[in-house]
């Protein structure tokens, strides 16, 4: 990816972050998968409960599965051994199990976060959605800022284009805002079409 079209993908990240945002404040916003109240470590707390460490599969590949079967039976033993034991085994399961997730998503592990931390507003927004049932809202809040935003680039393009012609300077005031609205537009494109690979 050259350094403009990755400008392009910030910008159009960017603004459906935006987006989102109108959705909920960060202060609203839950702890996500390498939070201690996210849904990774709520599933790990469940499967310790339930002595079912399949519970929390789902959340890491079949190639981390060994590694995770082993880190749940260590843990269930060390909790047979009083209190302090107990959190300190919980804690280490729980780190095992969001590092392997985090892997498998390709991102790095920074460690796990309080309960409560805030998280990008545009994964608040989409849990949300799940918890509401519907994705209407967003997705209609989704396309209307991104809809504002590429007719805003198209009515500038088409008006200095009229006058690219009149000087260089004119010219490249043209070609600056043509080259930011076809990249905008192919990078939404690749975005929604699977082009360029997910980040979490």
């Amino acid at each position: 990816m050259n350094k403009l079209t990755s400008t392009m993908r910030t910008m159009v990240l960017a603004t459906l972050a935006a987006v989102v945002m109108l959705l909920g404040s960060p202060g609203e916003a839950q702890a996500h998968c390498d939070g201690l109240d996210g849904p990774v470590v709520t599933d790990a707390r469940a499967a310790l409960v339930a002595g079912r460490v399949d519970r929390v599969l789902k959340w890491i590949s079949a190639e981390s599965e060994a590694e995770v079967r082993t880190a749940f039976d260590q843990t269930v033993r060390v909790r047979a051994l009083g209190e302090p034991a107990r959190a300190l085994a919980d804690t280490y399961f729980f780190e095992t199990l969001v590092r392997l997730h985090r892997a498998g998503e390709g991102a790095p592990y920074t460690g796990l976060k309080p309960a409560g931390s805030a998280v990008e507003p545009g994964v608040d927004a989409a849990d949300q959605a799940l918890q509401r049932g519907s994705v209407d809202p967003l997705a209609d809040a989704v396309a209307g800022r991104v809809q504002a935003a590429i007719r805003q680039r198209f009515a500038r393009v088409a008006q200095l284009r009229r006058h690219a012609e009149r000087s260089p300077a004119d010219g490249r005031r043209y070609v600056a805002a043509y080259v930011d609205y076809i990249h905008y537009i192919r990078a939404l494109h690749l975005a929604v079409s699977g082009g360029e690979a997910h980040s979490h």
